[in-house]
């Protein structure tokens, strides 16, 4: 992106942070459910679950992580939405600005507000008494994971957002997105599930990201499962990316 197109990228990234900061009841939301399906899991079906030998938290912990970002970025696409629908979007396409840079306040804005809401989990998981002797470079290999994934599924939000017609359409591409880790190495290992879900579950995206998370968390070598996770996240970044650019322009020329 250009100075310019930074620039005014930054301006917009500001005001849809106030936004988020005057109405914090978005961070608390997005968090609750994921909290309380840990809660649940660890507390009340953990000792029924066979997943190794470690606790039960730090197993979890990767596919919930996944769960509050996928919560999360139904909220870009409603914020998306709301300004098309306001007209807001016709204010900002009459000022000089660059136009590009409406979605990628809004990418940016997710890939920060998402952040925060993963770091409430994480602390809250310390608390049950998760704990990882990854050092800092792994912790860091997390992030970067996690930032990845965030930034394929909020430009999948973003396409959605343009594709709606509705508020609640906007948000109901998610519901899927929350359901998959259910059908992955997230909760419990693979090869407990019968031979059609182990199938779909060991080549769906979420089981190698999870694995890979876990792997990194625990201290362990990483297998080739990050690789395989890394094509998935930049497969759908990119496709996500190149149509919702497509859509924008079409919208913005009708």
């Amino acid at each position: 992106m250009t100075a310019h197109v930074l620039a005014d990228t930054s301006v917009l990234v500001g005001r849809s942070m106030r936004h988020i900061t005057r109405s914090m009841d978005t961070i608390i939301t997005v968090t609750i459910t994921p909290i309380a399906m840990m809660l649940m899991f660890v507390y009340v079906l953990g000792g029924a679950i066979q997943a190794g030998a470690g606790r039960y938290v730090d197993y979890l912990l990767p596919g919930i992580l996944l769960i509050t970002i996928a919560s999360g970025i139904a909220y870009t696409a409603v914020r998306l939405f709301n300004d098309m629908t306001s007209g807001i979007f016709e204010r900002f396409h009459s000022m000089p600005i660059a136009r590009s840079s409406v979605l990628w306040a809004h990418v940016l804005t997710s890939l920060v507000s998402n952040g925060l809401s993963v770091a409430i989990v994480v602390l809250v998981a310390l608390v049950m008494g998760f704990r990882s002797p990854a050092g800092l470079l792994a912790w860091l290999a997390v992030a970067g994971i996690l930032a990845l994934v965030t930034l394929a599924l909020t430009w999948l939000a973003v396409l959605a957002a343009l594709a709606a017609k509705t508020g609640e359409g906007a948000t109901a591409f998610s519901y899927p997105l929350i359901f998959l880790p259910f059908i992955s190495s997230a909760f419990v290992p693979t090869d407990t599930m019968p031979g059609p879900v182990r199938a779909f579950a060991e080549n769906q995206p979420v089981t190698s990201i999870v694995n890979t998370i876990r792997a990194l968390l625990a201290g362990e070598p990483v297998s080739g499962d990050i690789w395989i996770a890394l094509a998935w996240c930049g497969g759908i970044l990119a496709v996500a990316y190149v149509l919702s650019m497509v859509a924008y322009r079409r919208r913005i020329a009708s």
